[in-house]
């Protein structure tokens, strides 16, 4: 019963881990001196420049209107009971969200 303990259980699955993390590292990959240069490789070529650099600024407005409404979903879906308190608590919460997706829509 003492090794249901959560210290206990902790410490046994930390060592474990650290265990079949060292026997593992004997079998993983090991890099050779010709790897180890950095060099990108694709489909034979060597590639002088990186041409393409990734830009997340057109996706951040996506991410930010999935999160605000998923989120305020959520919370609408799991108000406990339906008074009069509650109520003005969602009106209020779903006008902060309305003002948050119109400052996001309005920035573009």
């Amino acid at each position: 019963m003492q090794l249901l303990l959560p210290p206990i259980a902790f410490l046994a699955v930390l060592i474990a881990i650290l265990v079949l993390s060292k026997v593992l590292a004997r079998l993983s990959f090991k890099k050779t001196q010709s790897q180890e240069s950095g060099e990108s490789y694709a489909c034979g070529e060597d590639f002088q420049e990186h041409s393409v650099q990734p830009d997340y600024s057109q996706f951040f407005p996506f991410a930010y209107f999935f999160t605000i409404l998923h989120v305020a979903v959520l919370m609408i879906a799991t108000v406990p009971e339906v008074n009069i308190g509650t109520f003005i608590a969602v009106i209020i919460y779903i006008l902060g969200v309305a003002l948050g997706l119109y400052t996001l829509l309005r920035r573009k």
